[in-house]
């Protein structure tokens, strides 16, 4: 991490003032400016940079009919234990905003429990973003565990990792999944699970209390892809097999049905449960995801969501 200097350290605790004197005192701009002795203009460039620099954590508390209605009627076509819609931005079908807050807010919950539970996480950019909203929770009574491994082809390491980010916030034990994504063959994968870390650890993750996984789009901008984890012959091969989205690295069809091809025989992945009666939540919004969402909720792989109000009244409209 780099060391603020001095200057740096009393801007930020400026701004970390003005936020408070914002969003928890209520108070004014006019009112922070006098507090604190500054101008209206230098009150509202501090209180823009406590969110900016995630000083403060801004979240939506307020139930929205409209969004509300949405959750409803998700839940009761795809057979939901639970369903949030959060507000989306009128022109940008891509936009994020919101999922993050939303998808802290729900792991939150489970984490303040005070009876003991296992956490499973998935990776993705979605779900990093939902570990870096969550507030500094000291639960040392829970444990955390991945889903899958963290590493591409070539050996590096994912970005997009929660694992560890989530213990830093949680103090919670953590078991990270030291392994390939997609190891190289079938035969390779069976030798790594069978290690008795990585064993333990899948059985660990297979029986959570809590799942909280991302579903990622398999078109043409595929992450899998993007990011190193497939080769161009796999993902030739997925598109002429109909995939449109994958879980963990698990690559399904419109329909929700798991396919036969190369990919799936090498994820390493902790295989989801169909119908599984504990909560498993898939975070995820945006045009481009709408198919792999779709198939999502029809696998029965997951039986929560957590999306936005474009994607929600889109997936209500399709057959």
């Amino acid at each position: 991490m780099v060391k603020l200097s001095n200057t740096e350290m009393r801007k930020l605790d400026d701004a970390a003032r003005a936020g408070w004197l914002y969003y928890v005192a209520g108070k004014t701009q006019d009112e922070i400016a006098k507090d604190l002795n500054i101008s209206r203009q230098s009150a509202q460039r501090m209180v823009a940079l406590s969110v900016s620099k995630g000083l403060i954590k801004v979240r939506l508390e307020h139930p929205i009919a409209k969004c509300m209605d949405l959750s409803v009627k998700l839940k009761n076509r795809f057979d939901l234990l639970s369903c949030e819609v959060v507000p989306s931005e009128n022109t940008d079908t891509t936009s994020n905003l919101g999922l993050a807050q939303a998808g802290a807010s729900e792991i939150e919950r489970h984490l303040k429990s005070d009876q003991p539970k296992v956490v499973a996480m998935g990776t993705g950019r979605v779900l990093r973003a939902c570990v870096d909203e969550l507030a500094i929770i000291d639960c040392k009574q829970h444990k955390i565990v991945a889903l899958l491994g963290n590493m591409a082809l070539d050996g590096s390491a994912s970005a997009y990792d929660v694992v560890v980010r989530m213990a830093e916030h949680t103090n919670a034990k953590h078991y990270p999944m030291p392994l390939p994504v997609l190891p190289r063959s079938k035969k390779e994968k069976e030798q790594l699970q069978s290690q008795h870390n990585i064993a333990s650890n899948l059985a660990l993750a297979a029986n959570a209390d809590v799942t909280f996984v991302g579903i990622g789009n398999l078109g043409l901008n595929s992450p899998l892809l993007l990011d190193g984890f497939i080769t161009q012959e796999e993902q030739d091969e997925l598109q002429k097999k109909g995939a449109v989205g994958e879980i963990i690295s698990w690559a399904f069809d419109r329909n929700g049905k798991l396919l036969d091809c190369k990919v799936n025989d090498r994820v390493a992945s902790t295989p989801l449960t169909v119908g599984s009666q504990k909560p498993v939540i898939g975070i995820a919004a945006g045009q481009e995801k709408i198919d792999a969402i779709l198939g999502a909720l029809r696998s029965k792989m997951i039986n929560g969501l957590i999306t936005n109000e474009y994607t929600a009244e889109s997936l209500l409209s399709l057959d």
